[in-house]
């Protein structure tokens, strides 16, 4: 019975350690995801950076086209910070998920050694009531042996003397008779 207890204790840790694994391996990978999109804010900043200094016009101007390249590198930028903050609010929400079993793990950690505390706590008190039952037993037994043996030699005595009587009537009586 206890290896049959031990045994599903065993398979349960072991799936709940999967499932935590299952989870560490999804946040390693939105954190992936986010350093992908936060290397490729990087590089368009970079582009931004090198569309603004483009001058392709008459005399070292901007263009419209180069303005337009310029606008059109920030948008992505802007969406690239949009996918980036979605992406965050996943990889928190995994951080929260992580923190939630954490704390129901130990709560139920906790739940477990307390009732193994109070068990412990009740077994130690049936344990001394049984003990003081046994001792009482003990001395309720030392008393009824006790008196049991002064019966005994209390009946003793009593066969003994009556047996002396008896002998003494019968010899005083075979007395009376040699005697007439």
């Amino acid at each position: 019975m206890l290896r049959k207890i031990f045994f599903l204790m065993l398979i349960s840790a072991s799936f709940s350690a999967s499932a935590f694994q299952s989870d560490t391996s999804a946040y390693q990978t939105q954190r992936l995801r986010i350093n992908a999109l936060l290397a490729e804010r990087s590089a368009k900043f970079g582009q931004y950076d090198e569309s603004l200094n483009a001058r392709t016009g008459i005399f070292g101007f901007q263009t419209k086209n180069d303005i337009r390249n310029s606008n059109e590198i920030l948008r992505q930028i802007v969406l690239n910070d949009n996918n980036i903050f979605k992406e965050l609010k996943t990889l928190m929400e995994y951080k929260d998920l992580e923190v939630t079993a954490i704390k129901t793990n130990a709560d139920q950690t906790n739940s477990r050694i307390q009732n193994y505390m109070l068990a412990i706590k009740k077994l130690q008190d049936q344990n001394q009531e049984l003990r003081a039952e046994a001792k009482a037993l003990e001395k309720s037994k030392s008393f009824s042996n006790t008196v049991i043996i002064l019966l005994i030699l209390s009946i003793t005595g009593l066969v003994w003397f009556f047996t002396k009587k008896i002998k003494g009537i019968f010899l005083t009586k075979a007395d009376e008779k040699n005697i007439f």
